[in-house]
């Protein structure tokens, strides 16, 4: 996993925490899922659509 050791990802999830406060971090989880949702939606849309020739 990149080369990531089990402290280097605590060492990031505390600067994560730190930086961005308990409150933010799950307000940016939601937008990430939904960002995450959209994305595979509009890849869905554009399989379904028949091609014109």
């Amino acid at each position: 996993m990149l080369g990531l050791g089990t402290t280097e990802i605590v060492v990031l999830l505390l600067l994560v925490l730190i930086l961005f406060g308990g409150k933010k971090i799950p307000e940016m989880m939601q937008g990430l899922g939904q960002g995450m949702r959209e994305f595979k939606k509009a890849t869905r849309d554009d399989d379904d659509r028949p091609t014109q020739v």
